[in-house]
C-alpha cells in the first residue's frame, strides 16, 4: 500500500508542480529486508519488493543470496494491491489497530536509524581524531 501511495503522489498535479520547481522525488526505502526466520528463503522480502524508483537496504548475507539465487522477473508489487487491501481489511476486522502499530514501528525505526547515525558520526570523529 505504501508503494501505491507513492505512485499516486508521483502522478499527482502537486508533484508535477514541485518537480517543475526542481524538487527531487523521495523514493520509498525498503529497509533491512533480510529474513529473521532461518526457515525462510533469504531472498523472500527482496524478491517481493521489486519496483521502479525504490531503494532496498539489506544485510550482506541477503545481498549475497540475491546475487547467487535471485531470479528477477520484473516488478512484483502492483499486482498484489488487491490482496494487500483484503489482508489489511481482515486485520482490521480482527481488531488489529494498524494505525497504532504503524505509529509505534515508525517511532522505533526512527530511533534505531538515529542511533546508528550517531554511532557513525562518533566513529568518523574518532577516525578523524576529533
Amino acid at each position: 500500500m505504501a508503494y501505491q501511495s507513492f505512485i499516486e503522489f508521483s502522478n499527482s498535479q502537486q508533484w508535477q508542480s514541485l518537480s517543475k520547481q526542481g524538487a527531487n522525488l523521495q523514493r520509498p526505502l525498503w529497509a533491512s529486508t533480510g529474513v529473521k526466520d532461518p526457515a525462510y528463503d533469504p531472498t523472500r522480502y527482496v524478491m517481493q519488493l521489486i519496483a521502479a524508483n525504490t531503494v532496498n537496504t539489506m544485510p550482506e548475507n541477503t545481498l549475497n543470496a540475491v546475487r547467487s539465487t535471485g531470479v528477477f522477473a520484473g516488478e512484483t508489487i502492483t499486482d498484489n494491491y488487491q490482496n494487500a487491501k483484503a489482508n489489511l481489511a481482515k486485520l482490521a476486522l480482527a481488531g488489529v489497530d494498524l494505525e497504532k502499530i504503524t505509529n509505534a514501528l515508525e517511532i522505533d525505526g526512527v530511533e534505531k536509524f538515529e542511533a546508528a547515525w550517531l554511532e557513525l558520526i562518533d566513529s568518523v570523529k574518532t577516525v578523524a581524531g576529533k
